[in-house]
């Protein structure tokens, strides 16, 4: 559905007149094309926008100038309006969010079975060893709402992947984990990225995941 993103001198609204500190950045203003089957690491200081800019890529904000634009297999270019947005959620872009959201009543395999029930991607037995695989054996007939904050990422984590998707969104994913789980979910990702031949972005402000990026770019 979506073979690439389209930046073109992209700024949120709040910058303009007022540039955020730090020097110079490689995303705001400049003209970028994320593509499927390339990963990128954007690194960001506080105050940057990071989250501004996973939100705008993800549809769920258009306060900037400039345009962001799709183009699908077939190589149209589609404008990112609130209508394409749905579409590119449900099909094109999974998302793990810094804030995780997860529901907080339901278990760990409840979580991402949720998310399954509409993809239909896996089997219960396929997420319980996702899960397994990063540690959470322990905790997966657990409500989130007794889990840490490293534990409940993980679970962010394998609820993405239960979603196909050409690309794929990460926000500040290991900033509570230790480097196995880092590695860990490196591994997955990579393996999934392979699979589908999907593209990548990753945003941190401090603890990179595990990862061979193609591209790594500063905020």
């Amino acid at each position: 559905m979506v073979k690439s993103i389209l930046f073109e001198n992209v700024l949120p609204k709040v910058f303009i007149g007022s540039p955020p500190e730090g020097g110079p950045s490689d995303v705001w203003g400049c003209n970028l094309l994320f593509e499927k089957g390339c990963s990128v690491l954007i690194e960001s200081a506080s105050g940057r926008g990071k989250s501004s800019f996973c939100s705008f890529v993800y549809g769920l904000r258009n306060d900037y100038v400039g345009n962001i634009c799709l183009m699908n297999d077939a190589g149209e270019m589609l404008p990112h309006t609130s209508e394409v947005s749905c579409e590119l959620r449900r099909r094109g872009i999974a998302m793990m969010f810094q804030e995780l959201r997860l529901f907080p009543e339901l278990t760990a395999v409840e979580n991402v079975m949720l998310k399954n029930s509409i993809t239909s991607l896996f089997d219960e037995n396929d997420v319980r060893g996702m899960l397994c695989e990063l540690g959470l054996e322990a905790r997966l007939d657990v409500p989130c709402a007794i889990l840490s904050f490293g534990q409940l990422q993980r679970v962010a984590f394998v609820r993405m992947l239960a979603q196909p998707a050409d690309f794929y969104l990460l926000d500040e994913p290991v900033s509570h984990l230790d480097e196995e789980n880092s590695i860990k979910m490196g591994r997955m990702l990579r393996e999934r990225q392979c699979k589908d031949g999907a593209g990548v972005i990753v945003t941190s402000i401090g603890r990179r995941l595990a990862y061979d990026f193609d591209t790594v770019l500063r905020l």
